[in-house]
């Protein structure tokens, strides 16, 4: 008789999350499910007005804060005000993101460079900035990516862009935290019944025509609850990928090979022994960040 293999919980009961981008959309129905599920949320984003009311709608003991993710002062506040008021931080969540509506030919140089440094940088930065207090509780990291990441379409240059590194970043921080504790997890979902999707399509017929010309997964859109339950689901049993619908899976293992799980394994191990002594030998350097070749690292005085 065939054994069921169930995967291992850490249940949010109790426990505090940091989520940006909690505003409206999948941030905000995943910070209402974290909730149902006991934890202690922090709502951050942009809009000051919607962050009150959902954190209103979670009860007293959750908490919301104004902030870009693109701004470390303002993250290190909101990772900061998260820790007095829940007295720690379990799980981080980011989330923010942002879609241009522009092709490459036709967007300005802000469009492209805004949605990379939100997309991406933004999520880097989250990351680094609630890590040491995750890194205590040997907690958790999401990062929210996208199919995105490993497929592409017109028009989505620069989200593709940031999508698939926010995902390659979240690998090699998995490999650097793991002898810490921490998990760390990417979840890509493909189209989401959300604002950024609706504005999107309704602005761009043809995108929208060409999407739903997609097959299987990639043409299909799933709704917000659907996606925050994949989500919240992650937040406890840990995993390190999220695909949403599920069968996105297949479409990510056809391009996987030296990232997949299997030889991952080995790193993990390797990583594992291996990564303090990296950390010690980059304390000996005392603050050194580049190579003294590597101009554009250095800080201008």
């Amino acid at each position: 008789m065939a054994l069921s293999r169930r995967k291992s919980r850490t249940p949010l009961a109790g426990r505090s999350v940091l989520i940006t981008g909690a505003a409206r959309g999948i941030g905000a129905e995943l910070a209402r499910r974290a909730a149902a599920r006991g934890a202690r949320v922090a709502l951050a984003g942009l809009e000051p007005e919607l962050l009150a009311r959902v954190a209103a709608e979670l009860g007293p003991e959750h908490l919301w804060v104004e902030c870009d993710v693109t701004d470390p002062e303002a993250l290190r506040a909101a990772v900061a005000r998260t820790v007095d008021t829940f007295g720690g931080l379990d799980v981080v969540v980011a989330n923010a993101g942002i879609a241009p509506l522009t092709t490459v030919m036709t967007s300005s140089a802000h469009a492209l460079a805004r949605t990379v440094e939100v997309n991406l940088t933004g999520a880097m930065l989250t990351a680094h900035a609630a890590l040491p207090h995750v890194a205590q509780r040997r907690g958790h990291v999401l990062l929210v990516s996208s199919a995105a990441a490993f497929t592409v379409l017109p028009g989505m240059s620069a989200y593709c862009a940031g999508k698939a590194g926010l995902e390659r970043f979240g690998d090699v921080l998995r490999l650097e935290v793991a002898h810490r504790g921490v998990t760390v997890a990417s979840a890509h979902p493909t189209w989401i019944d959300t604002d950024l999707v609706r504005d999107t399509e309704e602005a761009l017929p043809t995108f929208r025509e060409t999407r739903s010309r997609l097959p299987g997964p990639l043409g299909a859109c799933t709704s917000v609850e659907e996606c925050a339950e994949a989500l919240v689901e992650n937040l406890e049993t840990r995993g390190r990928r999220v695909f949403v619908p599920g069968s996105v899976g297949v479409v990510s293992a056809l391009r996987q090979v030296v990232t997949g799980a299997v030889a991952e394994k080995v790193l993990l191990r390797l990583s594992a022994a291996r990564v303090p002594d990296l950390e010690r030998d980059i304390a000996a350097l005392q603050g050194q960040e580049f190579g003294r070749s590597s101009v554009g690292g250095r800080r201008a005085d």
